[in-house]
């Protein structure tokens, strides 16, 4: 799993270059992905978690890459350039969840954007995804409605992809959906927000419920944000939400995310402190905590899963060790492992 590749913004340094684009960075990672069987194996399939593409935003009087072009970048290096096989020998399926900048890019931002909205890598993923009989185009797309989920399952265990956080719109699907999985199946949740959803990303509270640079709410999930008016108030009553939700699915027991990139595996236990949820956050190639200003921390996350005893592994997998030296072989870094059981009751 890799998330947050940013196409259409440059990295301040990569392998011996300045201000390097996304583009490149991205073949380079790609590269290293291509090469990864040689280290596990076979793999089932690659995930990425959203912000393929950079928000338009123009504000520092800078040519601003279009979403489209960016997407098409993407198609490139991950669609097309991905060569890892299953166990079947058969070419491993990328699943893409959007993020955040895939959003705003779809519903407007409220600092200047050129132009002012761009659907086409949002429409793209829903396509792609979700391959639906009549694909969306710029005249029926409708940001309320079309939201990404979709699930696969694999070995025993049910995965969920969904459109930036599990907000009430993408918990009214998820409890349709584990209304037919069996409550012992383990269930892992692949998103772009962590769980700890950013307030910024609700509704506007506040007078017309719009976008707009003073109160800098960005619209885009389905619910209202209801802790304050500001966007500095924690999002403490919608992550109790998604707390509850938790509590009557105790099968849903790990999360995978972005958009706040460095490795790491923790529990994410909720403003009331029950969720005990296992927590996968991974880096980004362009805007890594870490990596951003030491590309040997550049990394990509690999998870096994013994189906028998619902074991998972998660390993960080350093991609860039040598930078001088691009051919060296990738390095583990910290490795995790936690139980897929569901919760016992609180």
């Amino acid at each position: 799993m890799t998330s947050d590749a940013h196409y259409g913004i440059t990295r301040p340094a990569f392998r011996g270059r300045r201000n390097v684009d996304a583009h490149d960075v991205n073949m380079a990672l790609v590269a290293a992905l291509n090469q990864l069987p040689s280290l596990t194996g076979p793999l089932d399939f690659i995930v990425e978690a959203g912000d393929v593409t950079n928000r338009e935003e123009d504000n520092d009087a800078e040519t601003v890459q279009p979403a489209s072009t960016s997407w098409s970048q993407f198609i490139s290096d991950y669609v097309q350039g991905l060569a890892v096989r299953d166990l079947s020998g058969a070419r491993a399926p990328l699943y893409v969840v959007p993020g955040n900048h895939e959003a705003s890019n779809a519903v407007g931002y409220y600092d200047h954007m050129t132009p002012a909205t761009d659907p086409t890598p949002l429409m793209a993923i829903y396509n792609l995804m979700l391959a639906p009989p009549k694909p969306l185009t710029p005249a029926t797309f409708d940001y309320q409605r079309d939201r990404v989920f979709f699930t696969r399952d694999i070995g025993g265990i049910h995965m969920m992809f969904l459109h930036v956080w599990p907000d009430s719109m993408m918990r009214a699907r998820m409890e349709d959906d584990l209304a037919r999985v069996d409550a012992a199946t383990p269930v892992l949740i692949f998103t772009h927000d962590q769980p700890d959803v950013q307030s910024k990303h609700l509704i506007n509270p506040n007078g017309a419920h719009d976008i707009n640079s003073r109160d800098q709410f960005e619209n885009l999930l389905a619910d209202v944000f209801v802790d304050g008016t500001t966007i500095d108030v924690p999002s403490v009553k919608e992550q109790a939400q998604f707390e509850n939700f938790l509590a009557r699915h105790r099968n849903v027991t790990a999360y995978f995310h972005g958009n706040s990139n460095w490795h790491q595996v923790y529990d994410w236990n909720g403003p009331n402190k029950s969720a005990r949820l296992h927590t996968v956050r991974v880096d980004s190639p362009m805007k890594g905590a870490v990596s951003a200003g030491d590309e040997t921390r550049l990394s990509f996350a690999v998870v096994t899963i013994d189906t028998t005893s619902r074991v998972m592994t998660v390993r960080e997998c350093l991609w860039n060790t040598d930078p001088s030296h691009p051919d060296r072989a990738m390095a583990w870094g910290a490795t995790t492992t936690m139980t897929l059981e569901p919760r016992p009751k609180a």
